[in-house]
């Protein structure tokens, strides 16, 4: 790295829920560090991702999809974060998915700052079936707001990425790198490990999943090589117990197991994960329930 034409700067991914900002974070960071699921609302975290290059160092916040139907303390809090991490960083990707803008995309541009360069990330441009409608989609949305630049990508299949990295790299400050070269992220181990749980939740439930869900890790240890879990899934009703332990305590036996074989992955160890399911009603309306979970 040569610091003395080295540019580095934080920029922020936000859209709505579901348009893929995770997947373009972990996309771009080349390893899986923020959960992806097909359900709304799975991130509840900013999430950090870095990605460092010659002479570029890339400060990613993937933020919660920004909810305007729900108004608990939860997703109150979520799109506070959003609100806030706007104010504070370099570069915005927008993210809006091929052939739609809709009523909530449109709440979202207009929380995007006016004196920050933002580029507009068409995603999921794989699913668009005819691609002649493409031109006039891109048209019509610069139209919209003043982007400093418009990339059409495919976060799952890594298209046009490339692309979109030179693209908000022009505009990252002359400054020294803040992360080491080979970090990815300035979320702990104790942090991931919940948040791979919960994808695991979120994936293995489906619909049943109950929206008042989170995991709450109690315990974490090095061992040496091995690492010691043990986490809570916390729920906020007791008939929502047995949704998650399922019959004979099957459900989450399969739960635990994919999330400890994830979890072996990301920290190259072996892992011992311990988890068990506990109520704690109204914790998603409840400020200081939240901030002992972890949320910002």
């Amino acid at each position: 790295m040569n610091n003395e034409t080295f540019h580095t700067g934080l920029v922020a991914i936000v859209g709505r829920p579901n348009v893929g900002k995770s997947t373009l974070l972990n996309r771009l960071v080349g390893q899986k560090i923020s959960i992806v699921s097909r359900k709304a609302q799975t991130t509840r975290h900013r999430i950090t991702g870095v990605l460092t290059e010659a002479n570029n160092q890339f400060i990613f916040v993937d933020t919660p999809g920004f909810q305007t139907h729900h108004r608990n303390a939860l997703n109150t809090t979520m799109n506070r974060t959003v609100s806030q991490v706007l104010q504070e960083v370099d570069v915005v990707m927008f993210l809006i998915e091929a052939g739609r803008f809709g009523p909530d995309d449109r709440k979202v541009m207009a929380l995007l700052p006016k004196g920050t360069k933002v580029v507009l990330v068409i995603n999921k441009v794989d699913l668009e079936a005819d691609k002649a409608k493409l031109l006039p989609f891109i048209e019509g949305m610069s139209k919209e707001f003043e982007f400093a630049d418009i990339v059409p990508v495919s976060a799952e299949r890594g298209q046009n990425v490339a692309e979109l990295l030179r693209c908000v790299g022009q505009y990252l400050p002359e400054a020294p790198p803040l992360f080491g070269e080979d970090d990815i992220t300035d979320r702990s181990e104790r942090f991931l490990a919940a948040e791979f749980l919960r994808e695991k939740l979120f994936r293995l439930l489906g619909e049943e999943l109950p929206y008042g869900m989170t995991v709450e890790i109690e315990k974490f240890e090095l061992e040496g090589n091995l690492r010691r879990i043990y986490a809570a899934i916390v729920v906020d009703k007791a008939g929502h117990k047995g949704i998650v332990i399922g019959k004979g305590g099957e459900r989450l036996k399969r739960i635990s197991t994919e999330a400890r074989v994830e979890l072996e992955k990301l920290f190259d160890c072996k892992v011992y994960l311990e988890t068990w399911v506990k109520v704690k009603s109204g914790w998603a309306d409840d400020e200081r329930a939240l901030k002992s979970l972890g949320y910002d």
